[in-house]
């Protein structure tokens, strides 16, 4: 496949700063893409090719009258359907939201066109980005998930038909497509997008993230998107990590690794000792960790801090709309009703301990490596998966990347989740440049 689409999103951009295509023609390929493959695998909530072209021709009359070019200037970006665009709908997945047109755009749209990025359109959620499916497929294996909650714009980018897209993660929503979908997923330190103008879910847990199919691409999008908003309350107050200085540093110091097991392992398929034992010894001398004591009740804390929030943002919409949302959603909503104020207080104060905890275990390890999923994408598309691998990261606000290097035994992409120190950004990505070039 030597089509414009299938480049990655630095080789469109630096085609396009050197002249040797346009804008338009990198939109419309994309475009046809779309065109050929949307009824199969069901990525988008809204696009409008005359929309995009339009930013396209935008772009191209920009370069043309020698105007500098900011980093992303004429890539297509996919937008999970919880981010607010001016231009188009945004719908959170929900029928009850259906037609909604938010009057500006969120902080991350704003960001990505200022660095030059065509919208190309809203990539499907499932409803209110929880686990109510909305019908995307898997573009290896149109039978199986794509994984959830950011669906489309995990088997977008994996499909060709856009270079990037964002996606959000609240328990294991980014990181489960990217490993079920075979790219690229990285979810950020908490407080390190902009979540003003996104969809809430669970305040103490969102987080956005970034799809794509190369490091180099995480790069560039990160570094665009990693800008303080005070507009989000929670946002780090210098959340650049300088990704692409990172990336492309010299840095040749050993990297000390540790293999992360520990309660998510339990859901495990059969499979994934051998799959990931045999990886591990490729790697290197590289430790197993057992994370155990306070982690046993890790998973039991997420679930009621995200449960808890979820009741408190949400409740109105079972009040008022139960009749128009999926089962799946009502069932999603309900679950936090009924938490104690006590128990949240607890979980709260046990992440607290658990990040702590993974402070000390950074005085010994650069980064940590672990599942990225159980294992391959289940087949059907009643459940997008299970969320377990991700979800103490995402409690605890740490870095997490997941890399397409494995496959399973149907032949199905599988991730290798490598996990930072909580802040440090860059040195993950230093660790995942090592770990990708070692893996080659």
């Amino acid at each position: 496949m030597n089509e414009i689409n299938t480049w990655t999103a630095s080789q469109m951009a630096d085609a396009i700063n050197q002249g040797d295509v346009s804008a338009e023609e990198v939109t419309q390929s994309c475009i046809e893409r779309i065109s050929e493959r949307e009824d199969i695998v069901k990525a988008w909530a809204f696009w409008d090719p005359d929309l995009a072209l339009k930013q396209a021709r935008a772009c191209d009359e920009h370069r043309a009258a020698g105007n500098p070019l900011d980093l992303l200037h004429g890539v297509p970006v996919g937008l999970k359907d919880i981010i607010d665009t001016a231009d188009m709908p945004t719908e959170s997945g929900s029928d009850q939201l259906k037609g909604r047109r938010p009057s500006r755009d969120a902080t991350s749209t704003a960001l990505l066109r200022a660095a030059g990025a065509i919208i190309l359109g809203k990539t499907v959620t499932t409803e209110f980005a929880m686990t109510g499916q909305r019908g995307t497929h898997n573009p290896h294996d149109t039978a199986r998930t794509p994984g959830g909650s950011s669906s489309g714009s995990g088997a977008g980018v994996a499909d060709f038909m856009v270079p990037l897209a964002l996606g959000s993660q609240t328990g294991g929503s980014m990181l489960r497509p990217a490993s079920f979908c075979g790219v690229h997923g990285y979810k950020p330190t908490y407080g390190s997008i902009s979540r003003h103008g996104v969809f809430i879910l669970a305040r103490a847990l969102d987080h956005l993230g970034i799809y794509a199919r190369s490091l180099k691409d995480v790069a560039m999008a990160g570094d665009v998107l990693m800008v303080r908003d005070p507009r989000d309350f929670d946002m780090r107050a210098h959340p650049n990590a300088g990704l692409l200085k990172a990336l492309a540093g010299t840095d040749d110091s050993p990297l000390r690794l540790a293999f992360i097991k520990g309660p998510p392992w339990a859901f495990a398929e059969p499979y994934m000792d051998e799959l990931f034992g045999a990886y591990i010894d490729g790697l290197g001398d590289i430790p197993e960790v057992t994370l155990g004591g306070i982690f046993d009740g890790a998973l039991e804390a997420q679930a009621i801090v995200m449960n808890a929030n979820v009741w408190m943002n949400l409740r109105e919409y079972v009040d008022n709309h139960e009749d128009q949302l999926q089962v799946e959603t009502v069932r999603r909503i309900v679950a936090g009703r009924d938490i104690l104020a006590a128990d949240y207080i607890a979980a709260r104060e046990l992440t607290d301990s658990l990040i702590a905890a993974l402070d000390g275990l950074f005085e010994h390890y650069d980064a940590l490596i672990t599942a990225a999923a159980p294992g391959e994408a289940p087949v059907g598309l009643e459940s997008t998966g299970n969320a377990a691998f991700q979800r103490i990261w995402t409690l605890t606000g740490l870095p997490t990347m997941s890399l397409p290097l494995l496959k399973g035994p149907n032949g199905m992409p599988i991730g290798v989740q490598v996990i930072g120190k909580r802040g440090r950004d860059a040195d993950l990505m230093r660790a995942v440049r090592w770990v990708e070039e070692k893996s080659a």
